[in-house]
């Protein structure tokens, strides 16, 4: 059967919205905790995105935040299950739910951090750990998954227990699986390229792409700019479905793509920069630096190796 011009348009369209609201249905999502080593006292933070603690609950028949705040992160010493002395849930404005956890802490031997909740999340969430000792210096970070839930550390030790990868590794590793599951930042990507006549064609409007990305990646991250996530999701879905239409309506290269490239980038860094704001890397022991420069990088070989 024969599809008319105007149906090719019409499906081309749907195809494109059905896939990026996939994508987002199937986010694995990001969370941060960070623990910080004090006298006689360990305080744990743990931060959430509201949708994830929301889908959470629903599976849970609506359980309250306290409840699941006293399983957001749970420590061994030696051997030995920590009780919290105090336990508080928080909605903050930026969308996230913060849970806090106060434990008292009589010292010695290792300290085993665990975040049980991340297996009950969607596949392939990521939690961001901080360990801060008891003068407020960042000690390590790691990255942790339902696979590797738990982190061993030493409170009067250098190095942990289990040293980590390396921050700035670690942040290129997860820059690379955010863009290859990052259906909407690929299908943008792939239509594209569907109108580049040459490899020279390609390498503008993927260059336009990343310099954009970048920057606002930077300035978002550094909370120098700062836009609604429903707002930049819908524009990122708007931009896959107007370079769609134009490639069926403007056969061959339209003129001046890249500047259009380029605009939609600057949106697409916006989307990348709420994973690293979720991460909490500021106050990470590399500073703010490295782990923008590593998830970007990352980011850029996942695009290339799709490209």
């Amino acid at each position: 059967m024969k599809i008319r011009p105007s149906g090719q348009l019409i499906l081309l369209i749907l195809v494109s919205l059905g896939i990026a609201a996939t994508s987002w249905a199937h986010d694995p999502g990001l969370s941060s905790a960070t623990v910080k080593l004090g006298d006689g006292r360990i305080d744990a933070v743990v931060t959430f995105a509201t949708q994830d603690i929301e889908s959470l609950r629903t599976g849970r028949d609506g359980q309250s935040l306290e409840a699941l705040a006293a399983e957001a992160v749970v420590l061994d010493r030696g051997g030995n299950r920590m009780t919290p002395s105090a336990v508080s849930a928080t909605v903050e404005e930026e969308n996230n739910v913060e849970f806090r956890l106060t434990f008292r802490d009589a010292g010695g031997g290792s300290v085993k951090v665990t975040s049980p909740l991340i297996e009950q999340l969607a596949p392939g969430h990521r939690q961001y750990l901080n360990v801060i000792d008891a003068g407020g210096e960042a000690r390590t970070g790691q990255l942790l998954s339902a696979e590797a839930d738990a982190f061993e550390i030493t409170p009067a030790a250098a190095e942990p227990v289990h040293p980590p990868l390396p921050g700035f590794i670690g942040f290129v590793v997860l820059g690379i699986e955010h863009i290859l599951i990052g259906w909407d930042h690929l299908l943008f990507l792939g239509v594209l390229l569907l109108a580049a006549r040459s490899f020279v064609d390609a390498l503008k409007l993927i260059t336009a792409f990343t310099v954009a990305h970048s920057i606002t990646l930077a300035l978002a991250t550094f909370n120098l700019v700062q836009l609604p996530a429903q707002l930049v999701e819908s524009v990122i879905a708007a931009s896959i479905v107007f370079i769609a239409i134009e490639n069926v309506v403007r056969r061959g290269e339209p003129d001046h793509r890249w500047i259009v490239t380029a605009a939609f980038g600057l949106v697409h860094g916006l989307g990348f920069a709420s994973v690293l704001r979720d991460l909490s890397i500021a106050s990470g022991p590399d500073g703010i630096w490295l782990p923008l420069l590593g998830f970007n990088l990352g980011v850029e070989i996942g695009q290339i190796a799709v490209a």
